[in-house]
């Protein structure tokens, strides 16, 4: 996350083979983190029926990971600038491992929330450090080829999450029901621990940043007094002190403002560098970037719902309906950099919002076309026309928020585009609550739950749309054409990072 704040030494670098184990390392390690997003959407209704979860519980469960990531990001990228790389890595991915452990041995739904809380916080400390080592690791003429494959990488994770999840969830090997989504990370896990205490090069900044423990807490009360009241407020009738809870996270943001202003007089080391939002295509960026992420946080969560509750659905059949979506995105993604966004610049992420919202309409309209019978060759289409919008936004998206930051806070605001971008994933997934469940009635009979929940979903879907168009005008403010100011390696890095997180 902070890496390109410093330059960190590349002793080695160019001819240690033991270089391509390193990143093979730290590549699983990302691959395992992106998988674990994905994966657990897909095994939601397993997870319920055989846990009992409430409703509210299953939104913590994935709204859970994303906070903690959120809030523990920058923290993470620089506990590594200060204590080592390496070191910070090895104790990220062995507690990713035992709170995966600790999520598949859950006995209880708050157990397995609280174990999601610390698998997100552990992930926050694991994934700063894969660009970061990568950077320390291979000299500047080998970048260009190494994150070429980390692409591969980051698109290989999302196409196979939730069809991974679906068939782990199908085989219930071992008898271990959605409990095996978790447990697969065990020996991954392990394996990244030993062989990453051998293969991987210590490597720190020369001048890291102080932390910033205040920032953290502050980000992390706004956000719970703002998500706990919205994914419990419909469940406990809407009481008043969520409203106050809800207004007070203003204050508490508002508070988190003045500290950080102060901070940076201070030290120079604030959690979130104030001075970037004065870069105009930056702070709309950082909007886009958050609308987005709230987009997406309804979207992905109420669509596993609605096939599997609302259509009655097996895993399997849920994830293979989702496979032209991600490979849809995947292509697009490529096009839009390689081709598109040199020729016509901002009009191409101003194209794949509208596409995406047209594609979320086309949805909306063959969810009620065909009710409860639809196909999934008929969603295939609109599943389509929205990963190809989704994916000419995602892979430009980066490079046209950093494009006009001084380069010396580079390193601030790709971690704080990361961060927002997964506080708005939280945010999303806590709004499920009032677009999805709350046009759902409670005591339903069996035979209402399917309309309930298709009727639901494309409440939310209208939702979606109307984001979407918010977002094209948001996306106004960035420049037209993104500006080319960025040197060789930092050009590398930066622009792929927040897909680490996607």
């Amino acid at each position: 996350m902070t890496s390109t704040e410093t330059t960190p030494s590349t002793a080695g670098g160019g001819t240690d083979r033991r270089r391509w184990f390193a990143l093979a390392i730290v590549m699983t390690a990302a691959f395992m983190d992106l998988v674990d997003v994905t994966i657990v959407n897909i095994a939601i209704p397993s997870i319920q029926r055989e846990s009992g979860a409430s409703f509210s519980q299953i939104q913590w469960i994935t709204a859970g990971y994303a906070l903690a990531f959120a809030a523990g990001l920058i923290t993470g990228g620089r506990l590594g600038d200060i204590y080592g790389r390496k070191r910070v890595f090895l104790i990220g991915i062995g507690g990713f491992t035992v709170a995966s452990a600790l999520c598949g041995l859950a006995v209880n739904p708050e157990m397995l929330v609280a174990s999601r809380f610390l698998q997100g916080a552990m992930a926050a400390l694991m994934v700063p450090q894969v660009l970061s080592i990568v950077h320390a690791t291979f000299p500047a003429h080998e970048r260009g080829k190494v994150f070429g494959l980390f692409g591969a990488v980051v698109g290989l994770g999302a196409v196979s999450g939730p069809l991974l999840g679906a068939l782990l969830t199908e085989w219930n090997l071992f008898g271990w029901e959605w409990r095996s989504i978790f447990l697969i990370n065990l020996p991954v896990g392990v394996a990244g621990l030993i062989l990453g205490s051998r293969f991987i090069t210590e490597s720190k900044a020369p001048r890291a940043l102080k932390l910033d423990l205040v920032g953290v807490a502050l980000v992390t009360l706004g956000l719970l007094m703002l998500l706990y009241p919205l994914i419990r407020g419909r469940e406990l009738g809407w009481p008043l002190w969520g409203n106050v809870s809800m207004a007070g996270a203003l204050v508490v943001l508002a508070a988190l403002v003045a500290y950080e202003r102060r901070k940076s007089a201070r030290d120079g080391s604030p959690l979130v560098e104030l001075s970037l939002f004065r870069v105009k295509s930056f702070a709309a960026g950082i909007a886009v970037q958050t609308v987005f992420g709230v987009a997406l946080g309804v979207f992905f969560l109420v669509w596993t719902l609605y096939m599997q509750f609302g259509l009655g659905w097996s895993p399997l059949k849920a994830g293979l309906t989702g496979v032209p979506f991600s490979i849809a995105v995947s292509v697009a993604a490529g096009l839009s950099v390689q081709q598109l966004v040199p020729r016509f610049g901002r009009k191409v992420l101003q194209a794949g919002a509208l596409v995406m919202a047209a594609g979320v309409l086309l949805y909306l309209w063959g969810s009620g076309h065909y009710g409860l019978g639809i196909a999934p060759w008929q969603m295939a289409l609109p599943l389509v026309v929205m990963g190809v919008g989704m994916g000419l936004i995602v892979a430009p998206l980066t490079d046209a928020i950093l494009s006009e930051v001084p380069r010396e806070h580079s390193g601030s605001a790709s971690g704080l585009l990361n961060t927002v971008q997964q506080m708005g994933n939280a945010l999303g997934l806590g709004l499920v609550s009032v677009v999805f469940f709350g046009t759902i009635g409670d005591h339903l009979r069996p035979d209402q739950v399917g309309p309930a929940f298709a009727d639901a979903f494309r409440n939310s879907l209208g939702w979606v749309a109307a984001v979407m168009g918010v977002i094209f005008l948001l996306m106004f403010a960035l420049p037209k054409r993104p500006a080319q100011h960025v040197e060789g390696e930092q050009a590398a890095t930066e622009p792929n990072e927040p897909a680490l997180v996607s």
